[in-house]
């Protein structure tokens, strides 16, 4: 995949999508498979704000039952299921249990109706082929029994747990690449580092937009029938700009960290309620990830961040509700911050909003005919979206397009059948690799291309981090994956930077390899460390 800029000045598309989180790829994938000449643009990396910094989960969002948002919480599900089986790589089963504690008839009453609702609402869940990843119903275990499986629920007052199952995303930045990976090879002309500036108006249509590379700093137009703007929490902040007047769909921002430390649990994730709120601990990758806040947001976007507070407060509601774990602040190698757009109902408490998506029709709302908005949604629902989205197009324009193949057509990794069977064969070819257990779960069926670049010297195979990465990964996210900035490749296209700070060995050489690929003078090569590494530290105040 390269960026194509040239193709994006030179051509004329049915289809313009501004942003390149989840929703913008699973557009942009949906739309090129089914025939329309498809542009995207991302202002920055794909999947680097909202889509990447999240809880990792594929979920049905058993909450939502609270709200009586069954039809969201099957849809969640049934596209849990389609997630499970076109990246069966990068979405796993993730079993959960939900400690009781008080022993009080009526919590363990509700939650078991609950549970029970959320299992008849997932009745295909055991539709599919790996036995692997067909998801169980849940189950009572007493509190001896939940005590055995994960020894951190230890309370005097523990009075069980349930066990239910859902689903986790090994990596949501490489799933989003996936879905433009596969727009790419259906023609799709993409584009990193590309920022839409303004509008292209004729007579109340939009026919485009101005866009500025980042990279070359030269402006120029791109033209299309039908532009969509995905842009996750600054949707409404584009429009306004693009309206001069406040938008008519409006966002609620929600703010939720994550912390990333040691290993809590042995096996299952936990899902931790509380007064005001719940949290997970959740396994992945060997450490525990904890989240989430959910604390409404209503600064700028771009200065989002994680404050020294934010961890503190957020320790101390971990520490309160789940005590044996006993978290200090030097437990915490990571935290990430990411906003949660929420369409906007009127209510201050983002905790309880509706996590639904909404196509908005500018051509309705704002006499702005040829485009559409794509905001709230959750990465769960984020490829039946876009289904709905290119329905919505079509029929606005009259295209005959084919049958939507989104839902059964693997991605590009997910091309490799059983997930188990498929990582014990390059087991079996490559023995003495013990980072390919990581490498097959990041890539799939791409990784022969990975290792392709071998050819170039054997010191590409050496490992560049702890966490399982190679030396080839870099240089293949700069060849075929895009990728431009240090950053990108550490915390996008690599697992190098997602579990921490890298160390210095790996962000030299990965520096350098890239300073080799893409001719960086020294100064830059020391600039991206620099950059790269900012990103670890927290702010001083919130």
């Amino acid at each position: 995949m390269r960026r194509a800029t040239g193709r994006l000045a030179d051509e004329t598309f049915d289809l313009l999508i501004i942003g390149g989180g989840a929703t913008g790829a699973c557009v942009a994938r949906d739309a090129s498979l089914r025939g329309l000449k498809t542009a995207l643009i991302e202002r920055g990396d794909f999947a680097n704000a909202t889509s990447a910094h999240n809880s990792k989960l594929i979920h049905g969002g058993l909450r939502y039952l609270r709200n009586f948002e069954l039809s969201l919480v099957r849809e969640s599900l049934h596209e849990r299921r389609i997630w499970q089986r076109i990246a069966p790589h990068l979405v796993r089963p993730l079993p959960f249990l939900i400690p009781l504690r008080g022993g009080g008839f009526a919590a363990r009453a509700a939650l078991s109706a609950g549970l029970t609702l959320y299992d008849a609402l997932a009745f295909d869940r055991g539709r599919l082929d790996d036995p692997a990843q067909r998801l169980p119903g849940h189950s009572w275990l007493d509190a001896q029994a939940a005590k055995r499986l994960e020894p951190v629920i230890d309370a005097n007052d523990l009075g069980g747990a349930f066990l239910y199952y859902d689903a986790q995303m090994y990596s949501p930045e490489r799933l989003a690449l996936e879905c433009l990976l596969d727009a790419d090879e259906h023609g799709a002309a993409i584009a990193n580092y590309v920022e839409a500036e303004r509008l292209l108006l004729r007579r109340g249509r939009v026919e485009g937009a101005n866009v500025r590379d980042k990279r070359s700093g030269v402006a120029f137009d791109v033209r299309a029938r039908v532009t969509l703007l995905a842009a996750g929490p600054w949707a409404d902040l584009f429009m306004e700009d693009a309206l001069s007047k406040p938008a008519s769909h409006k966002l609620a921002r929600s703010k939720g960290i994550h912390l990333v430390t040691a290993p809590l649990s042995r096996h299952y994730a936990l899902a931790v309620a509380a007064r005001h709120g719940h949290f997970f601990v959740l396994p992945w990758r060997g450490r525990t990830l904890l989240g989430t806040t959910d604390v409404p947001f209503s600064g700028n976007p771009d200065q989002l961040s994680v404050s020294e507070k934010d961890i503190e407060d957020f320790l101390d509601f971990v520490n309160r509700h789940l005590p044996a774990a006993r978290l200090s602040r030097s437990a915490i190698d990571y935290a990430y911050a990411g906003l949660r757009p929420l369409v906007y109902d009127g209510s201050s408490d983002t905790y309880t909003a509706s996590r639904r998506s909404e196509l908005v029709d500018h051509g309705r709302e704002d006499s702005l005919v040829g485009l559409y908005s794509a905001i709230g949604g959750k990465w769960t629902t984020s490829r039946r979206l876009a289904q709905s989205v290119v329905d919505t197009i079509a029929r606005a324009t009259g295209a005959r397009l084919d049958k939507c193949r989104t839902a059964t057509e693997p991605l590009p990794g997910g091309r490799i059948g059983r997930f188990e069977e498929f990582r014990q064969s390059l087991m079996s070819a490559s023995p003495e690799r013990d980072n390919i257990a990581h490498l097959a779960q990041l890539y799939g069926a791409l990784l022969p291309r990975v290792l392709s670049q071998l050819k170039d010297g054997p010191s590409l195979l050496d490992p560049i981090a702890p966490t399982g990465d190679i030396a080839a990964q870099v240089a293949y996210a700069v060849r075929e994956e895009m990728a431009l900035t240090l950053a990108d490749v550490i915390l996008r296209r690599t697992g190098i930077g997602q579990l921490g700070l890298p160390t210095e060995h790996a962000l030299d050489r990965a520096s350098r390899l890239m300073a080799d690929e893409l001719g960086w003078s020294e100064a830059t090569r020391v600039s991206e460390v620099s950059a790269t590494r900012s990103h670890y530290e927290p702010t001083a105040t919130p």
